[in-house]
C-alpha cells in the first residue's frame, strides 16, 4: 500500500464529496434517525460503490498509459466545471426528499433505509468517477480503495456529527470551489505527465 495515493485519495475525495448531495442527505438522514445508525447504513453504501469504482478503475488501468492519462484529465477537468458551476449556483438542497425516501425506521431498517437511500444517490457520482480514474492512474486499487473509502466515511461522519454547524461556518460555495480547485490541479498534473 502506498501512503502518499491513500493521502492524495483521500484528500481529493473528502474535498469533492464534502459539499455533495451526499452530504446535505446523510444530515438529513441523521436528523431523523439515530446518527450512528444512518452512518453504518452510508458507511455499507459506499463500501459496495468503492468497490465497484475500483473494480472498474483497475479493469480500466489496462488500457495503454496515455489513454488513461488523457481521459483522466477530461475526467479531472469535467469534475472541476460541475463543482465550479455548483459553487456559482450557491443552490443548497435541503435535503427532505432523501428523508422523505427513507421512511420511519429504527434499528436495523434505519441502517437498511440509509443504505438505500446513499446507495441509490452516489451512482456516477463525481467522487465515484473520481476514484476510478485514480486507480487507472496510479494502478493501485488498495490504496485508492482505502483512501477513497476513509474520506467517504469522514465525509459522512461529519454531516452525522456536525453537519449543521460547519455549514454555518463555511459556506458550501466555498467547499464546491475548492474541490473544483483540487480537480484542476489533478488535472494540471495530469496533462504535464502526459507531455513529458
Amino acid at each position: 500500500m502506498d501512503l502518499v495515493v491513500v493521502a492524495l485519495t483521500f484528500g481529493a475525495i473528502f474535498v469533492v464529496e464534502l459539499p455533495d448531495k451526499t452530504f446535505i442527505a446523510t444530515l438529513v438522514l441523521a436528523t431523523k434517525f439515530r446518527p450512528i445508525l444512518v452512518w453504518i447504513g452510508v458507511g455499507l453504501a459506499f463500501t459496495v460503490q468503492t468497490l465497484v469504482a475500483v473494480a472498474l478503475g483497475h479493469a480500466a488501468s489496462f488500457l495503454p498509459t496515455d489513454v488513461v492519462r488523457l481521459v483522466a484529465l477530461v475526467m479531472f477537468l469535467v469534475g472541476a466545471v460541475i463543482l465550479f458551476r455548483q459553487g456559482r449556483s450557491h443552490h443548497l438542497d435541503s435535503g427532505d426528499e432523501y428523508a422523505e425516501k427513507a421512511g420511519d425506521a429504527s434499528g436495523l431498517k434505519a441502517i437498511g433505509a440509509s443504505f438505500v437511500v446513499l446507495f441509490a444517490a452516489e451512482w456516477g457520482d463525481l467522487s465515484q468517477l473520481l476514484t476510478l480514474t485514480l486507480v487507472a492512474r496510479y494502478e493501485d486499487p488498495v490504496s485508492v480503495f482505502v483512501g477513497a473509502l476513509g474520506a467517504l466515511l469522514a465525509v459522512s461522519g461529519l454531516a452525522v456529527l456536525i453537519g449543521r454547524a460547519l455549514l454555518r461556518v463555511v459556506p458550501l460555495h466555498t467547499l464546491h470551489y475548492v474541490g473544483a480547485a483540487v480537480c484542476l490541479a489533478l488535472a494540471g498534473f495530469t496533462a504535464y505527465e502526459l507531455l513529458a
